[in-house]
């Protein structure tokens, strides 16, 4: 069964929205309060990449579940301006916003699968999935 959302990030205020509702996914999953920290804290930067970046896109969520296992995969997508470098945007301590540089690295130690892909003048699309243990 696949169950899918989403949350249009267009305004700072939505990345709280994108965060709320991938908490909510992730309790209704059964993940435990540490993962879900972990869910959210991906989400918060996957977001605000959309809004600093790329002005607009969208986080859409799918709950994932087989007989065998159950997760979350979090799709972050914008059609913006892309990224030139992304073996410089995966470096940990890279950061174009003056933040920590956490960012993409973080949150692809966060999650359990991690994929991008982006294309200058076209946007970025990233990919991640969380299994529940």
């Amino acid at each position: 069964m696949i169950t899918k959302s989403s949350v249009q990030i267009r305004k700072e205020w939505d990345i709280v929205g994108a965060r709320q509702m991938g908490r909510n996914l992730a309790k209704e999953l059964g993940f435990g309060t540490v993962d879900q920290a972990r869910i959210t804290t991906a989400i918060s930067e996957l977001a605000r990449n959309i809004y600093l970046y790329a002005d607009k896109g969208k986080v859409a969520y799918e709950k994932i579940e087989d007989m065998n296992k159950k997760g979350l995969r979090i799709v972050a997508s914008d059609q913006g301006p892309g990224i030139h470098d992304l073996s410089k945007v995966m470096e940990d301590g890279f950061s174009t916003s003056g933040g920590l540089g956490a960012g993409l690295p973080g949150v692809k130690r966060l999650m359990d699968c991690f994929d991008i892909v982006s294309e200058p003048g076209m946007g970025t699309t990233i990919t991640t999935i969380k299994w529940v243990r």
